[in-house]
C-alpha cells in the first residue's frame, strides 16, 4: 500500500523542515544540538500538522540515529521496553512519543532512567500546554519547544517541494497546479501542512489527465478537495483558551475589529455556548456600569443567539460585540466585590449592628435587635443617614466610580451627596 503524500514527503535532514526558523535556522537551538550532535530530550508542542513529527525525523536523519515513533496513550510498556533494548544495543535511538501528555505513571517509571543515562532521547509531541499537562517529572528532564503555525509562504514552499519531488513526490506526474488553485491549498487549511499535501494528493488522484497525460488542478478542483477546513481550535488545547481570551482583551482594548475577527473564529470553530458565556462575562466585567443598558442588550443577544442556532446566531452575536468594543468601560462594581470578599476571606467581619439584625421573632428586642434602626422610606429621598458596616469596617470604602459614562458619573454623584462613611 503506498504511503500517503505527507508522509513521503517528510523531512529526511533538518535543512528540509519548513517553517520553524526559531528553532531550527541557523545558529538556533535545535540546529545548534544537531550541528554539534549533542541531543537532548525535548518536547514539541503547538497545533497539528505543523512539523513536530518532521523535526523529530529529521533530527535523526541528520544525526543518523535510529528513530523510533510510539503513541503514549495507545502504545504500552513493553512497546517501550523493545525501543531501550534497541537503545541499549546501538548506543541511542531517537524516540518521538505522540500525545506525550497522555504518558501514565508505570510507563513514566519506566522511561526515566534511560533519559537521564541519554540512551533515549525522547522527543514528545503534544498539542496540549506542557507546562500545565505533562508531569514535571518528564518535563524536568525535558526542553520545551513551542511551534509556531506555518504561514502561507511555508506551505507553499512544501507543495512546491512535493509537486518537484520525484521519489517521494508527484515529480514523476505531469501535474500543473494553477496558482490560485496552489495558494487555495496553502491557504485555507490554516497552517496544516499535513492537510495541505493530503489535499493536494487527493486532488492529483481523483483528477482525469489530458489526452497527453497532464494533470491540471484548478481553484474549483482545490475547493472541493479541502472542502471546509475546521480552524486549528482544540476545545481542550492552548489555541481554543487563546482565541477565548484574544476575543475578550480585544472587547476590553476597544477593538472592534480584532474581537469580531476572534467571534468569528470561535463560531466557525462551532463554539458557540463558549462565545455567548464569553459576551456576558465580558459585558459585566469590562463594559458593566460604565453602559448598563449595552449589558442589557448582549443579555438579550445572547439569548436570541441560543434560540436561533448557527449560522444566524452570529447576526445578534455580532451586534452585541460592536456595541461592548464601542461603549465606555468600567470594572469598578467587580472591584468593589473582589475587595469585599477580600476582606471576609481575611476574616475581616465583624459584628453586625444590632439595629440591622433579624428582630421579627419573639424576644428580639430583649436582646436589642432591630432597635433604633430607622426606615428610609419614611424620610425625604428616602435616604437616611445611619451606619450599615460593623463597626471594625464602618469606614471601609469599597466602591470607587469610574469616571467613565454618565451612568456611573451619576451614580457617584449620588454617592458622594448622600453617604457618608463617618456615620
Amino acid at each position: 500500500m503506498k504511503q500517503p503524500l505527507a508522509y513521503r514527503m517528510r523531512p529526511a535532514n533538518i535543512d528540509e523542515v519548513v517553517g520553524q526558523s526559531h528553532l531550527v535556522g541557523k545558529n538556533k537551538i535545535i540546529r545548534r544540538m544537531v550541528d554539534a550532535k549533542m541531543l537532548s530530550s525535548m518536547i514539541l508542542y503547538g497545533p497539528p500538522g505543523i512539523g513536530k513529527t518532521s523535526i523529530a525525523s529529521a533530527i535523526a536523519g541528520s544525526t543518523n540515529s535510529a528513530f523510533r515513533q510510539l503513541n503514549a496513550a495507545t502504545d504500552t510498556k513493553k512497546d517501550l521496553q523493545i525501543v531501550v533494548e534497541e537503545a541499549k544495543f546501538s548506543g541511542q535511538v531517537v524516540l518521538l512519543l505522540d500525545e506525550v501528555h497522555r504518558l501514565d505513571k508505570p510507563k513514566q517509571d519506566f522511561l526515566l532512567p534511560h533519559l537521564e543515562n541519554g540512551q533515549v532521547i525522547l522527543i514528545g509531541a503534544t498539542t496540549e500546554n506542557p507546562y500545565i499537562s505533562i508531569n514535571p517529572a518528564i518535563r524536568s528532564r525535558t526542553q520545551v519547544f513551542e511551534l509556531k503555525p506555518l504561514t502561507i509562504a511555508d506551505i507553499t514552499i512544501a507543495l512546491k517541494r512535493a509537486l518537484a519531488d520525484e521519489k517521494r513526490g508527484l515529480g514523476k506526474d505531469k501535474i500543473i497546479v494553477e496558482e490560485d488553485a496552489l495558494l487555495h491549498f496553502a491557504r485555507s487549511t490554516m497552517g496544516d501542512l499535513r492537510g495541505a499535501l493530503n489535499a493536494l494528493e487527493l486532488a492529483v488522484l481523483s483528477t482525469k489527465a489530458d489526452d497527453d497525460g497532464t494533470i491540471t488542478i484548478t481553484l474549483a478542483i482545490a475547493e472541493e478537495c479541502v472542502q471546509k477546513k475546521a480552524l486549528v481550535h482544540d476545545k481542550d488545547g492552548d489555541a481554543h483558551y487563546d482565541v477565548i481570551s484574544a476575543f475578550q482583551k480585544s472587547i476590553r482594548g476597544s477593538d472592534v475589529d480584532a474581537a469580531m475577527h476572534y467571534l468569528a473564529r470561535l463560531l466557525e470553530a462551532g463554539e458557540l455556548l463558549i462565545a455567548c458565556r464569553r459576551l456576558m462575562v465580558c459585558a459585566y466585567e469590562d463594559i458593566g456600569l460604565g453602559n448598563p443598558q449595552a449589558v442589557a442588550r448582549t443579555v438579550l443577544a445572547v439569548q436570541a443567539a441560543e434560540k436561533l442556532g448557527l449560522p444566524e446566531a452570529r447576526i445578534p452575536l455580532a451586534n452585541a460585540v460592536v456595541d461592548l468594543a464601542l461603549s465606555p468601560k468600567s470594572n469598578s462594581a467587580y472591584l468593589a466585590m473582589d475587595s469585599a470578599l477580600a476582606d471576609v476571606r481575611a476574616g475581616k467581619s465583624g459584628a453586625i449592628p444590632d439595629s440591622l439584625r433579624d428582630a421579627h421573632y419573639s424576644g428580639a428586642s430583649k436582646l436589642g435587635r432591630g432597635i433604633g434602626y430607622q426606615y428610609p422610606h419614611d424620610f425625604p429621598d428616602h435616604w437616611v443617614k445611619q451606619q450599615y458596616l460593623p463597626d471594625s469596617l464602618k469606614r471601609k470604602h469599597y466602591y470607587e466610580p469610574a469616571a467613565t459614562g454618565k451612568y456611573e458619573q451619576a451614580l457617584a454623584s449620588q454617592m458622594n451627596k448622600r453617604f457618608n462613611k463617618d456615620v
